[in-house]
């Protein structure tokens, strides 16, 4: 029985990036993965690096991981920083069609300068067609962050694990955990493979992660979504920044190889049980049509590959961050909702600091596990949506 100081579950960006940081405390950390690193939502989402229309709640963790994005020479070392393809600085804008769209981009602004956030700004039609030259004239004006850019998320997710690798973590892949059990000093963990004792366990088992607490008498919503992909053929270069909807579903970017990736919150069928997602073909039909009106230079462009990615969902759109609240020794990262890659930079180095100092200097407190009662249910129903993503 092989016995490590702490396990962690689920071999996404942010078990890499915890395994990361608990290495750098010199920890002792085993990475489980059921199936292969970033073969879920850390390496199949579009990639976005963004602070741009988050949560109120999300903002600081999300300028803290733009800090750490932009010091990943650092963190990772330089050649596995560029393997990322992050780039920054591009600006994430997000476009506006009708007036009432520009009045929520309007009270969007005053309310994050009123919260003391500067990053967000209200830009009118000529300024989004000096970002986006390519953009249709419907376009009104919208909201840029002009630090946010983006990243490869199956490179970056392998980059992150190479590093791991260096320091000394262990990865275990296609090792299915079956069992969890504390028997006061400990956790004996069940797998496919067989056993292992740790000290500590963090759940990161992102669409999975419920089940993953629910092995220790824990309970969370079983909510997960799947978001589809859509990419086109190469293309001469013609836009920088990301573009994002207002209020319809899109998000879309040029790779530095010239193809458009097309997302933006696109529902696929997602099976769990399986864990396959796949794409439904009227819903990206919808999708094509929105990127058809707004860029008209890719009405000629030609799909080359669609794909879903499984995900986990919470009922207030925040993530799962902190320590169990039934088992000691266990601490939980999940429930993203579609917008966990940036942050994925980050939520591994507030779970190391709970841990080790039972504290951090990022608000987080919005992300409790409290928040849900014993049966998984959300004590306060979700406010209204601070954006409409």
């Amino acid at each position: 029985m092989n016995k490590t100081d702490v396990i962690v579950i689920g071999g996404g960006i942010h078990g890499c990036c915890t395994a990361i940081h608990l290495a750098r405390r010199g920890m002792r950390p085993v990475v489980l993965e059921k199936n292969t690193v970033g073969r879920h939502a850390s390496g199949v989402n579009a990639g976005g690096v963004r602070q741009l229309m988050r949560d109120p709640a999300e903002i600081p963790l999300s300028m803290a991981a733009m800090d750490a994005w932009e010091n990943l020479d650092t963190f990772l070392g330089p050649d596995l920083a560029r393997n990322c393809e992050f780039i920054s600085g591009v600006g994430q804008v997000a476009v506006a069609e009708t007036i009432a769209e520009m009045e929520w981009c309007h009270r969007r602004v005053m309310e994050t300068r009123s919260l003391g956030y500067e990053f967000e700004e209200l830009i009118s039609a000529s300024e989004v067609r000096r970002l986006v030259p390519s953009i249709a004239d419907k376009c009104l004006g919208g909201i840029v962050s002009r630090r946010d850019g983006h990243a490869n998320p199956f490179r970056t997710t392998h980059s992150f694990r190479l590093r791991a690798e260096q320091l000394g973590v262990r990865f275990l892949e296609h090792t299915r955990v079956t069992g969890l059990e504390h028997d006061g000093i400990g956790w004996t963990v069940t797998t496919g493979n067989g056993l292992l004792k740790a000290d500590s366990i963090v759940n990161c088992a992102g669409a999975w992660a419920w089940q993953v607490a629910a092995m220790t008498g824990e309970h969370f919503p079983k909510s997960h979504l799947a978001l589809s992909m859509m990419v086109t053929s190469r293309m001469p270069h013609f836009i920088d920044p990301v573009v994002l909807g207002v209020e319809r579903v899109l998000s879309f970017k040029q790779t530095k190889t010239g193809t458009v990736v097309i997302g933006g919150g696109i529902l696929g069928d997602p099976d769990l049980d399986a864990e396959t997602a796949d794409t439904v073909a009227d819903r990206l039909m919808e999708s094509a049509k929105t990127v058809y009106e707004f860029f008209p230079i890719l009405r000629r462009a030609t799909i080359v590959r669609t794909w879903a990615g499984l995900e986990s969902a919470m009922p207030d759109n925040l993530p799962v961050v902190g320590p169990s609240r039934v088992a000691p020794g266990l601490w939980h990262a999940f429930g993203f909702s579609g917008s966990g890659f940036q942050l994925g930079a980050i939520v591994g180095s507030v779970i190391t600091d709970l841990m080790f100092d039972g504290k951090c200097s990022i608000p987080h407190d919005a992300f409790s596990p409290t928040r849900f009662a014993p049966d998984g249910e959300l004590l306060s129903p979700p406010q209204k949506a601070a954006s409409y993503h």
